[in-house]
């Protein structure tokens, strides 16, 4: 039996290569992989600095590869559990992180021939009641896990039968209304059966086949809901402002001296970036630019022509704003898809004197096809327009793994601290929390476990990946220097759990030391 131990408040679990190795519910996980990732991940990041009173223990380990390893906070059972109150109001800090790191172990064990997946749990001298409480909390969790494996693998295998057996085991344990736990889980296991209803539609190569899409329904929620969700996650948490602040800041250095900017917005949705960077550069110390012109690829006829109303009506409104501020703003959207095509400087009016932005604030990674091939097109197309920087914002994941198993345990890792930090910022019956997580992080979750091919589009990937494939297509990193003014703006936000680091030039932003976002800049290598 393998063991699991609780360390400085983490439950550690086995690596992908112990997984492979026992009769766990990923037993068939390719070892293949476990060297591709260790490859592209072999870099450590320190998480220098917490905002809260309380900074939550590092993983343990620095390899990535160990998807598990800080899976489980036990402090979320301390806090979520009713029953829990094993700490007094007057009990001080050591004796609270005493009990805490007090080490038990967990064992899992799966019957190869019972359906049930069942934990046997041994504690090591806790005989406390409510100790027994954190305990069952944190079982129920782990089993659910191990649940949502065996469902994977079964999916993966294309075994319907015993999938859904396995989902009928989940459904009474996971919630869209419970904590954190049970609704990532629940976002999973919606995914895992949007995949099992389109088996019939994947072929022998993992592509779907395009001549049966009665299925697949890309997204479950209209365009409406799904910017209402995007609009109440940058309200109430810093994940995308975090991302604008830097990318301004990088372009408002770049600015300096110049009084002609043109900015190319790609696959632009919102205004929600701008008028923050025309106000920083209305007030500079040399004066604000003389225009600013602003080209937004918009995408094609698909496009919801009510939204794009609605951002007409707010560019304009930036427009009134920055004659106010003394600065011309003026605008253009461009309905068409981002691609190589699209992408010249004629075709988006770039002027000679001006200077070129290129901003991609979570857009990029839809265009990292399996080949790449749609990528560096892109890449190169951005270059051959000469621009004076380009600044590039994705989530720090990697959720493009060739192997459907690999990914789903990449993806069951990263957005369980997402809904964790949710978890953290917004009570449970809160009417925005359930948007964010429906409209935006479920519909995520689902086009990475169920799609394939040319429909799965939410190919995240992480930084030191893009670090190469920019490095490829002939850009350096430019280092940004708005770590404070990042910092101040998450602590503005009541982030405690959330981290901010600078890594090899660029900015990440962690909960409680996971990766979930990084920004950075580039520009064309001399």
């Amino acid at each position: 039996m393998e063991e699991f131990m609780l360390t400085n408040g983490w439950i550690n679990l086995p690596t992908f290569e112990n997984l492979d190795r026992s009769d766990h519910a990923i037993r068939r996980f390719c070892p293949a992989r476990v060297a591709q990732e260790e490859q592209e991940s072999n870099f450590e990041i320190t998480w220098p600095r917490y905002f809260g009173s309380e900074a939550p223990q590092p993983p343990p380990h620095s390899d990535i590869d160990e998807i598990f390893d800080t899976f489980f906070n036990v402090e979320c059972y301390e806090k979520d559990n009713n029953a829990l109150n094993y700490f007094s109001q007057d009990q001080d800090r050591d004796q609270e992180e005493t009990l805490i790191n007090e080490p038990f172990y967990h064992h899992f064990q799966l019957d190869g021939e019972d359906d049930d997946l069942m934990i046997d749990v041994e504690e090591l001298d806790r005989s406390d009641g409510a100790d027994r409480s954190i305990t069952i909390g944190v079982d129920q969790g782990l089993q659910l896990v191990h649940l949502l494996l065996a469902c994977a693998e079964a999916v993966g295998c294309r075994d319907g039968n015993l999938a859904n057996s396995i989902l009928a085991q989940i459904w009474p344990r996971v919630s869209p209304f419970g904590d954190s736990m049970q609704r990532v889980s629940h976002c999973f296991a919606v995914g895992l059966k949007s995949r099992l209803s389109l088996l019939d539609s994947i072929n022998p190569n993992g592509s779907f086949n395009t001549n049966n899409r009665a299925n697949l329904d890309l997204s479950m929620f209209t365009k409406e809901e799904k910017s209402e969700a995007f609009y109440l996650l940058h309200q109430t948490t810093p994940n995308i402002a975090f991302g604008y602040t830097a990318a301004n800041d990088a372009i408002f250095q770049a600015a300096s001296g110049k009084s002609s900017l043109h900015i190319v917005d790609l696959g632009m949705e919102r205004n929600f970036q701008w008028p923050m960077l025309v106000r920083k550069l209305a007030f500079r110390k040399e004066g604000p630019p003389k225009i600013i012109r602003l080209t937004g690829i918009v995408g094609g006829g698909d496009s919801n022509q009510e939204l794009l109303l609605e951002l007409e009506c707010s560019l304009k409104g930036l427009c009134e704003e920055a004659a106010s501020l003394g600065t011309f703003v003026e605008y253009h959207l461009v309905h068409e898809q981002v691609s190589p095509p699209s992408l010249t400087r004629e075709k988006l009016y770039v002027g000679e004197e001006e200077a070129l932005f290129v901003n991609s604030i979570m857009h990029l990674h839809k265009h990292v096809g399996e080949s790449r091939g749609s990528l560096k097109n892109i890449l190169q197309a951005i270059k051959k327009m000469k621009p004076t920087l380009m600044t590039v914002v994705e989530q720090d994941a990697n959720h493009n793994g060739p192997f459907f198993l690999g990914r789903f345990l990449e993806s069951l890792h990263y957005y369980s601290a997402v809904f964790d930090s949710l978890e953290a910022t917004l009570p449970r019956s809160c009417e925005r929390r359930r948007k964010i997580e429906r409209a935006h992080f479920a519909d995520e979750i689902r086009n990475v476990v169920a799609y394939e091919g040319s429909d799965r589009f939410e190919r995240h990937e992480r930084a030191d990946q893009w670090r190469r494939q920019l490095g490829r297509s002939g850009f350096q990193v430019v280092g940004l220097k708005c770590l404070d003014e990042v910092e101040a703006m998450v602590a503005a936000c009541g982030g405690g759990g959330y981290t901010v680091a600078g890594e090899k030039g660029c900015l990440q932003l962690g909960w409680k030391g996971r990766p979930i976002m990084f920004a950075s800049a580039w520009q064309m290598h001399n």
